[in-house]
């Protein structure tokens, strides 16, 4: 009997144009085409004043849990269910990588 093949790896910048853009935007400023329809409108991570007030941790538990877990909006549904602590840190990276210098 032949083996399983290997579960494939993650991709977090395959994920985020997947699932995260769609409100995100894919260049991670808030101005993807669902978002422009929600009140209030999507973070922009490439926003400076957005990374004065988030940390890690802070995303993780956004993505993870949703925007009501920190007292954001209930419209960012969390995604802890979906994905593992580990993806979510990956995914974390990814977000990260569009914070302004």
């Amino acid at each position: 009997m032949a083996a399983a093949p290997a579960p494939a790896a993650f991709d977090a910048a395959a994920t985020f144009n997947t699932v995260c853009s769609t409100c995100h935007g894919s260049t991670g400023m808030g101005d993807g085409p669902a978002g422009m329809a929600l009140d209030p409108r999507p973070a922009s991570f490439a926003d400076v004043a957005f990374w004065e007030t988030r940390d890690d941790e802070h995303i993780f538990k956004v993505i993870k849990e949703g925007g009501a877990a920190v007292g954001r909006s209930p419209l960012m549904v969390g995604w802890g269910a979906m994905y593992s602590d580990d993806q979510i840190h990956e995914l974390v990276e990814h977000v990260k990588g569009f914070k302004p210098e």
